[in-house]
């Protein structure tokens, strides 16, 4: 009986999806000032996650740190099987595919944004002595087409607006057909077409039932493609917005942000709870599938 329970307990072990993320008793310090504090989240392969707060709560230094850009003052963060500090970041930041303003000021202003997508696939932030062959440059045009910017060949990405070099970096994003897809506010700078078309292209994404998994960062509800099922919402420690709001206007520090509910949308995004986040009455609703709040 015991060896039939040991095989059991193997076979149940060996079924447990491969954790993409793991962020463990995480805090991260700015100039003494705590930004984090007891964050805790982990993401398994396959799952289609949103990592939503408002400004200034910290998910910016959260994305460094999922990212391999940053690392945890206090605690541990583990990425596709690796302990961040303890492994070299460039033997697996290619499997990770990532969109954010940050990574967009990385690139030389002359860059054609057809080689920012491309050098995706050796994670370089600018094509110096690297080469791609025409198969390669023919993946990066066909998602450039996918999300409208294919015009952009040729051109230069100092000159591009706000709305197309964010669409260049989800394309880059993606080049690489990562194990973990992560986009910072990828519709930041976009006019109503442009967001619509993104978050089109994003939709098919949450709804891909690879093994890739994708945590999407925003702080606006209607921005929220469908087929992400789960979600990290980040609040103030303690979970006083008012407080906090109190402490802005003092000129003193707000408390640290953390994350204060993991699991699915709909439990997640209620009236309660984000008004709470927020600091104001709030409402929520859910039409054909997008999600809007607005205060009441």
């Amino acid at each position: 009986m015991n060896q039939v329970g040991n095989g059991d307990h193997a076979e149940a072990v060996k079924a447990e999806p491969r954790r993409a993320l793991d962020l463990r008793g995480v805090e991260f310090r700015r100039q003494r000032r705590v930004i984090l504090t007891d964050v805790n989240l982990s993401i398994a392969q396959g799952e289609k996650w949103v990592l939503f707060g408002p400004n200034g709560i910290g998910k910016s230094s959260l994305v460094s740190m999922m990212s391999t850009r940053g690392f945890p003052s206090e605690g541990s963060v583990e990425i596709l099987g690796n302990r961040l500090g303890k492994v070299d970041v460039f033997s697996y930041r290619n499997r990770i595919g990532l969109s954010s303003a940050e990574l967009s000021r990385a690139f030389p202003p002359e860059e054609d944004p057809l080689d920012v997508v491309v050098t995706a696939l050796t994670a370089t932030t600018g094509r110096w002595r690297d080469s791609y062959t025409p198969e390669e440059y023919g993946r990066a045009l066909e998602l450039m087409t996918r999300f409208g910017v294919e015009y952009l060949r040729g051109k230069q990405m100092f000159k591009l607006s706000e709305g197309e070099r964010t669409r260049i970096l989800i394309c880059r994003a993606l080049m690489a057909d990562p194990e973990l897809l992560i986009l910072d506010e990828p519709t930041t700078g976009l006019d109503l077409g442009g967001r619509e078309l993104a978050i089109r292209a994003l939709s098919r994404i949450g709804a891909d039932e690879g093994g890739k998994a994708v945590v999407l960062v925003t702080h606006r509800l209607e921005e929220i493609p469908q087929g992400f099922d789960h979600v990290a919402i980040m609040g103030r420690i303690e979970g006083d917005e008012s407080a906090a709001h109190q402490d802005a206007v003092s000129g003193a520090d707000p408390k640290p942000g953390t994350i204060v509910y993991r699991g699915d949308l709909e439990h997640g995004f209620t009236d309660e709870r984000l008004s709470s986040v927020f600091g104001i009455p709030l409402h929520v609703s859910r039409q054909d599938g997008r999600w809007s709040a607005f205060a009441v």
